[in-house]
C-alpha cells in the first residue's frame, strides 16, 4: 500500500493496526493490512472504542490518517456525492 493515494478503512481496528509490528505488543505477529503505509488514510468508526485486543490503534494518530465517526453506510454515501460534486 504504499504506492496508494488513498486508504479508506471501515470499521477495522486491531486488523489495521501497525502495533502488530511492535516487539511485545499484544498484537505481535498477527497479519495486518499496511494501510498506515498509504499517503493519506481514511477511517470510518462509529466511535473511539478499542479492537477486540482491548489497546489503542496507533494508525488513528498518525499525521497521514482522519478519522470520521458515524454510521458507516450513511458516511460513505455522503462520500460518494462529495465525490460526485
Amino acid at each position: 500500500l504504499a504506492h496508494t493515494d488513498v486508504a479508506l478503512v471501515i470499521g477495522a481496528n486491531d486488523v489495521v493496526n501497525p502495533a502488530a509490528r511492535r516487539t511485545g505488543s499484544a498484537l505481535q505477529g498477527m497479519p495486518i493490512l499496511d494501510v498506515d503505509q498509504a499517503k493519506n488514510v481514511i477511517v470510518i468508526k462509529r466511535g473511539q472504542g478499542k479492537g477486540f485486543a482491548g489497546i489503542e490503534n496507533d494508525l488513528f494518530y498518525k499525521d497521514n490518517c482522519r478519522m470520521l465517526y458515524g454510521d458507516a453506510q450513511h458516511v460513505v454515501g455522503e462520500l460518494v456525492q462529495a465525490v460526485k460534486k
